[in-house]
């Protein structure tokens, strides 16, 4: 699978290289450490070899702010269970308003929506807001260790609201309000909540959604909220009763504090959904999601305090947490709210424009839909401050990389990422002092042991294979909240390859040292950059009385576009008629997520399954994408192997699977 001649698009010149905070860190290395590299992949291999030498560098490098010092930076390479920076004390907003004190009029903040013009938010305002928020959060009885849940979109009062939870030791988690209700509580209620903090409603694609009533139900579902906020956003009087104004968690004029906590006190939740049962709840610490927001943002993407950076997102997925990270480094942090595609494609490129933007990031589908289109982004505004375009969410196939020097020029750095909610982190990404191939990530990140593994455990060099991490990452999950003993932990990342954490997708370790990611290599369905676990799907679909049982997969590969087939065994009688077929999207829609309404819904006569009654999912979707029976599927360890024949004749028939190469 090697690509002998790989298409050179881009080169940094000298002054691009200068300038990256890359280059200066490597300056620093010589000068203080006196440790020279020929080039990036030198101090990368340097950093997963001397790992615990490349963490206390970084540490000092960016001179993290904390009150009480490290013991040790790494006791064991054991994984799950490595502790990092032991007898640290620190708070992660903290390393954020160490900035711009000279400056408390500088933007920290610039947002607009489809319900509100462009806005801007100072330092010293945010600052204000976030002590005053946090001030009213203990006076609600909040202290380190409660849950602090918020039910938002991504609007400037979000960070607020996280950077003030963060600062007293609470837990953050949010959900993104266009979620379906069932998705919510499925998440929140895991975890215990203290006080949440919601909206009305929004807009989305000019068209109102009032949520009053799903809060309503989200305070009587969880049982243990004490507090609930209410920001109204949809309509500037809307009150619900019970809860307290947004408006009134900011009367206080009080000082700014922080908390100080050990570099593994938990800073958030966020939720990756496996195959089966609920959510996945993984807990992040405050050191983790600090250091690795300063090494993917500071020096992977080159954030520095004068750039104003911009990633499209939803505070549902793991880039809004990604993007907040921006302030750690004195950045501006550019956030829009709405149908990116609304009035049309356009609307991104526009604020982008009005905003200043230098740092424009989204999912890939973004780009390719835009360039379908036929969208010109300069006709919407002056993007001439751009100097790299980020991407991830799925693979950016090498049309994508040209559209985008294209239409930005060839100047413009084309910086994807890859990486996952369960390390809020990328594993291979971008650097800014490297050269960009056609359809190819630059590089793996620093300190991040990643490798390609055969099925045997052992690496494979310039072909596919599985992603692996095979020493820890700082921002590892602690745990999995209400994983007692960790055994769901240990099975979601450790049963393949004892003691390697395996991510899931395949990848191909280039031999200039880039990366490229093939897709998914379970079953976990990501659309846009949202995942969903297909146990999700199922139970909202198999409630619909005309559904026995149903399969679903996504034939996401490299350079095609995703293709997600439902196939249901329907009743005895019942007819899968359009009628049927609405009911279907609107089941998934509304309790889960739009993104993941199937392409097409297809009947069958049986779902596959393995003697111990398990739907083969895996197999099916290696099916479709092109391998042969004999290398997916053991019949004789299968409940019923004639129901494979159908899945045969339907990739025959309709093509899904890809081009041999």
């Amino acid at each position: 699978m090697t690509d002998q001649s790989p298409e050179l698009l881009w080169q940094p010149d000298q002054q691009r290289i200068e300038r990256s905070r890359m280059h200066h860190f490597m300056q620093w290395l010589a000068s203080n450490k006196g440790l020279s590299f020929s080039d990036y992949n030198a101090l990368w291999q340097w950093s997963v070899d001397e790992l615990e030498d490349f963490w206390a560098a970084f540490w000092e490098y960016f001179d993290i702010r904390h009150s009480a010092p490290y013991t040790r930076v790494l006791d064991s390479y054991r994984m799950p269970g490595a502790k990092w920076f032991e007898g640290a004390r620190l708070n992660m907003v903290e390393q954020a308003f160490r900035f711009h004190d000279d400056e408390p009029q500088r933007p920290a903040i610039i947002s607009r929506s489809e319900t509100r013009p462009l806005q801007e938010l100072s330092w010293g305002e945010m600052k204000k807001q976030v002590a005053s928020f946090a001030h009213s959060l203990r006076q609600m009885g909040v202290g380190p260790g409660d849950r602090v849940v918020a039910y938002l979109p991504n609007i400037a009062e979000a960070p607020i609201a996280f950077y003030a939870c963060a600062s007293i030791g609470a837990i953050w988690s949010s959900c993104s309000p266009d979620m379906g209700t069932r998705s919510v509580i499925d998440r929140f209620r895991q975890i215990d909540p203290k006080v949440m903090i919601a909206v009305d409603g929004y807009r989305y694609g000019g068209k109102d959604f009032d949520r009053l009533d799903v809060v309503r139900g989200l305070k009587e579902e969880l049982s243990t909220l004490e507090q609930v906020v209410l920001l109204p956003y949809l309509n500037d009087n809307a009150t619900l009763a019970g809860c307290t104004p947004w408006q009134q968690m900011l009367r206080h004029d009080v000082p700014m504090t922080f908390e100080q906590l050990p570099f593994d006190h938990p800073l958030w939740v966020v939720y990756s959904s496996g195959t089966t049962g609920m959510p996945k709840p993984i807990v992040h610490g405050h050191g983790g999601a600090l250091l690795e927001g300063l090494q993917g943002q500071g020096l992977h993407m080159d954030i520095q305090p004068d750039d104003r950076y911009l990633w499209f997102t939803t505070t549902g997925w793991i880039m809004w947490n990604a993007q907040i990270s921006g302030l750690l480094l004195g950045s501006t942090i550019c956030i829009y709210d709405g149908n990116p595609g609304y009035p049309d494609l356009g609307t991104l490129w526009k604020f982008a424009s009005e905003s200043k933007v230098t740092f424009f990031g989204a999912g890939a589908a973004y780009y390719l839909n835009c360039k379908k289109a036929e969208v010109r982004p300069t006709d919407f505004g002056d993007l001439s401050r751009i100097h790299s375009v980020g991407s991830t969410g799925s693979p950016l196939p090498d049309e994508g990389y040209k559209w985008i020097m294209n239409e930005l020029g060839d100047d413009v750095l084309v910086a994807p990422i890859s990486g996952g909610t369960d390390v809020a982190a990328s594993y291979v990404g971008c650097c800014p002092i490297m050269p960009v191939y056609a359809g190819e990530m630059q590089c793996r990140s620093l300190g991040t042991a990643v490798y390609a593994f055969d099925d045997n455990g052992k690496v494979v060099e310039d072909d596919v294979g599985e992603l692996v991490v095979t020493k820890p990452m700082p921002s590892m999950p602690l745990y999995f909240w209400g994983d007692e003993g960790g055994h769901r932990y240990h099975d979601s990342y450790f049963d393949t390859y004892p003691g390697i954490w395996r991510h899931g997708d395949w990848i191909r370790i280039t031999a200039r040292g880039g990366a490229i990611i093939y897709g998914r290599s379970d079953t976990t369905i990501n659309r846009q950059g949202v995942r969903m676990g297909t146990g999700e799907i199922y139970r909202v679909v198999e409630e619909v009385p005309e559904v026995l049982d149903s399969l679903v997969v996504d034939l996401e590969y490299l350079g095609r576009e995703s293709y997600m087939p439902l196939f249901i065994v329907l009743r005895d009688g019942a007819e899968l008629n359009d009628d049927l077929k609405g009911r279907i999207r609107a089941a998934i829609r509304d309790n889960l997520s739009a993104r993941h309404i199937p392409n097409e819904i297809i009947p069958v006569a049986e779902i596959p399954r393995t003697l111990t009654g398990k739907k083969m999912e895996l197999p099916i979707r290696k099916l479709l994408l092109g391998k042969a029976l004999d290398q997916v599927a053991n019949p004789d360890a299968m409940a019923n192997p004639d129901s494979l024949d159908f899945y045969i004749r339907f990739a025959e028939e309709r093509g899904t699977a890809p081009e041999s190469s």
